[in-house]
Parts: structure tokens; C-alpha cells; sequence
């Protein structure tokens, strides 16, 4: 009995190396984004860095260096906050292609089993009938296994992606709310 023929195991390494190119693809694609995303924050703050520090020199007297200081920090602030959704959007969607991915290969695989263990049970001695089954059986555990954890690992991203969203909501209201404290206080000439 031969389960497997010159052309399936040629089939399953040309799936093999197709999926390790997928997942390589992929992994590439999201340095590139992460790349870019660091790029534009780099150069962003080089560009508005310039312009403060152009600013600078031109104050006068001690309020007017504080207020152009509390100005420096509240678009950081915003900016620190936009970088982490980006990043997280960046993760997540690289976190769902791959779990895509997996999810085909798994399926493949699950279908070559039943394969095999179809092609296994026709030639099977009498009284294997339970092995058979057992065999069946473990299968499916493995599937159900794989569908809970998959669920799971969906719920956690999204409630991270949840958090992420409530904690830059209130952590941008502290910001802009600081920024304003602290202007009023210069306003008013305290130190």
C-alpha cells in the first residue's frame, strides 16, 4: 500500500513552498509599512523640530519661551498617539493575513489526513474499525482546538484594539487639557 505518490508529494511540497512564500510576502509587506510609517514620524519631527527651533531665538522674555514650549508638546502628544493606532493597525492587519494563511494551510492538511486515514481504513485489517475512529476523532478535537483558539486570539486583538482607542481617547483629552492649563498659567504671568 502506498499512500502517497511521486505527484502528491510533489503537489504538497509546491503548496509547501507556495505558503512559505505567501507568509514571507507578507511579513515583508508589513516591515515595509513599519518602515514608511517610521519614515514620515522621522521626518515629521525633523521638519516641525526645525521650525520650532527656529522660533526659539526670536523670544524675548521667559513667558513667551513657555508658551512656545507648551505648544511643542501638545502636537507630540497627538503625534505619540496617532504612531500607536498606526502601529497597532499595521499589527493587527499583519495578525489577520497570517492567521489567514495558517487557516488555509491547516485546512489543507486536515483534508490530507482524512485522506490518509481513508486510504488507511480501506485496506485496514478487521476489528481497526475503533483506531479508525479514534483517528477520526482526534482530528476533529484538533479542529475544534484550532477554531476556539482562532476565536480567541480575534477577541483579544480587538479588545486591545478596544483599550488602544479608549486609552488615546483619554490620553489626548489630558494632553489638550494640560496644553491649556499650562497656557493659562503662562497667560496669567505665574511661574
Amino acid at each position: 500500500m502506498v499512500l502517497s505518490s511521486p505527484e502528491q508529494i510533489a503537489a504538497s511540497q509546491s503548496a509547501g513552498l507556495d505558503a512559505f512564500f505567501g507568509l514571507t510576502g507578507k511579513v515583508f509587506e508589513c516591515v515595509g509599512k513599519l518602515v514608511a510609517l517610521n519614515m514620515q514620524v522621522a521626518r515629521s519631527t525633523v521638519t516641525e523640530s526645525q521650525a520650532n527651533l527656529t522660533k526659539a531665538p526670536g523670544t524675548t522674555d521667559l513667558q513667551q519661551w513657555f508658551a512656545l514650549h507648551a505648544g511643542f508638546t501638545t502636537p507630540f502628544a497627538e503625534r505619540s498617539l496617532s504612531y500607536g493606532r498606526q502601529l497597532f493597525d499595521i499589527a493587527s492587519t499583519a495578525q489577520a493575513e497570517v492567521a489567514q494563511l495558517a487557516q488555509v494551510q491547516y485546512e489543507r492538511y486536515n483534508a490530507r489526513m482524512h485522506e490518509l486515514i481513508d486510504e488507511a481504513a480501506k485496506s485496514a485489517p478487521a476489528g481497526s474499525e475503533a483506531a479508525i475512529v479514534a483517528w477520526k476523532s482526534a482530528l476533529s478535537a484538533g479542529a475544534t482546538l484550532r477554531e476556539s483558539l482562532h476565536k480567541t486570539s480575534q477577541q483579544a486583538v480587538e479588545m486591545a484594539g478596544s483599550n488602544l482607542e479608549a486609552v488615546t481617547a483619554s490620553a489626548s483629552k489630558v494632553a489638550k487639557r494640560s496644553a491649556a492649563d499650562w497656557a493659562a498659567v503662562v497667560a496669567s504671568g505665574k511661574r
